[in-house]
């Protein structure tokens, strides 16, 4: 059956606790944050940190460069160890693999700065002086 932390399936959690329990954010309150930032997406829109989370529901967060799409498995009102907080969702196979396409084009520097294969020309330059100083 449901362990002490899980909540039936009757009760509701609000958003920010389950971002918190899942170990998404370190605290409730830099959770409120993300979601009243707009950081947090739920069912595809902004939400409120009040929000009741609903099994099955899907949540799309973003951290720094990554941004995941998680299902809801379980709910759960206290914040425990790792290995728990992974029962919590499930992460999207689609968004799995965008996050290590971006990590690894991060890592190549692909980017930030895409490599030209040649040296500019002297006409080239030119150009590129004209338009930096125009700015």
């Amino acid at each position: 059956m449901a362990s002490m932390a899980t909540l039936k399936e009757n009760s509701s959690i609000r958003l920010d606790k389950w971002l918190w329990a899942a170990r998404f954010f370190k605290t409730r309150t830099i959770a409120k944050q993300m979601i009243d930032g707009g950081k947090v997406f739920y069912n595809g829109q902004r939400t409120k940190s009040g929000k009741a989370v609903v099994i099955g529901d899907s949540v799309k967060i973003r951290q720094g460069f990554d941004e995941r799409e998680v299902k809801v498995i379980a709910l759960a009102d206290k914040r425990r160890d790792a290995t728990f907080a992974q029962t919590l969702y499930e992460e999207t196979e689609q968004s799995i693999e965008t996050r290590e396409k971006n990590s690894l084009a991060r890592q190549q520097g692909i980017l930030l700065s895409p490599a030209s294969d040649t040296k500019p020309d002297k006409k080239q330059r030119r150009k590129l002086r004209e338009f930096k100083e125009r700015i």
